[in-house]
Formats: C-alpha cells, structure tokens, sequence
C-alpha cells in the first residue's frame, strides 16, 4: 500500500468517526426505522468511501456527508415508496433543509450531554446506558441496580431531569460566551 493511499485511508477513516453520529441522526430522522437508517449508512458511507478522492482537503466533511446521505435518503424512498411508513420525497427534503440548518445546534447539545454524562459516578453512567440498550430489558437492569422497576423508572427520571439541567446550563454558559 502506498503511503498516499495509507494517508488517505487514514483521513477518510478520521472524518467519517468524527460524524458518523451526527451522519446517522440526519438520516434517522428522515426515514421511519433505526433498520432502514442502518442500511442508508452503509451506503452513505460507501459512497463517501468511493469519492473521498473528490472531497477537498480541508473542506467540510459533515456537510459534504450530509449532501450524501440526503440523496442517498431520497433514492431509498423512491425504491421504498409503495411503503406506507415513507414520506413524500419534498417532506423529506424540507426535513434535510431544515436538518442542515439546526445541525449546530444539535450537536452542541450533544457535546453538552456527553460532558454532562461524564460528570455521573461510573455506575450510574453504566446503569443509565444499559437502560437504553435494546437487548437487555429494563425491569432486568433494574434487579440488577437492586431497585424494583418502579423505583428504577423514578431513579431514572431523576438522572433524565439531572443531565437536561446540566445540558441546558451548560449550554447557557456557552452562549454567554
């Protein structure tokens, strides 16, 4: 392997982590199931894989993906479309437009979070992430935290309230900044 291709390789893989979330929230919101979202990445991802040669160095990746992804999405509904979960392909283009332009402030937010996430002890960061795990049930993480599973939705909700006044303080910092 060249080192040119290894740079390149490495660049792409760089890029594509650093947004990868954010690539995967704009499609999710645009088609009506996490599976469909899945299978709209691998393209995406495939397809900025197979132009990263035309992407400009230094440009903006996010945007460039998300131009991707917006096509990516459209042409999904057109071969999806006799489905009846699928929007319209100009719904689906006003959420894109509007997508791009709350981008930023959607990921501030995540930064945010993570940062507020973070600052919980390490097992209520574990016992808040296995309560959103799809294969494990939550009256399961319950028992196991040693709360019934009324308790746990009541402990639950108090982290939820904990982490949006942090998100949302933080938040107001910065925009005082």
């Amino acid at each position: 392997m060249l080192m040119s291709e290894t740079n390149r390789n490495s660049s792409f893989v760089r890029e594509f982590a650093c947004h990868e979330e954010a690539i995967r929230a704009f499609v999710r919101r645009m088609v009506p199931s996490r599976s469909d979202c899945d299978d709209i990445l691998q393209e995406v991802a495939l397809t900025l894989w197979e132009k990263f040669d035309e992407f400009e160095e230094g440009g903006n990746f996010r945007s460039w993906a998300f131009g991707v992804a917006r096509y990516k999405v459209l042409s999904w509904l057109r071969d999806h479309g006799r489905r009846r979960l699928v929007l319209d392909s100009d719904v689906v283009a006003m959420i894109a437009d509007v997508s791009v332009e709350e981008e930023s402030h959607l990921e501030n937010q995540r930064i945010a979070f993570r940062s507020c996430f973070q600052k919980l002890d390490g097992d209520d960061q574990t016992l808040m992430a296995n309560a959103y795990r799809q294969d494990l049930k939550i009256q399961d993480v319950a028992a196991k935290s040693g709360r019934t599973t009324a308790g746990f939705y009541q402990w639950l909700y108090r982290m939820r309230q904990l982490l949006l006044k942090c998100v949302q303080r933080q938040l107001a910092n910065e925009a005082k900044q």
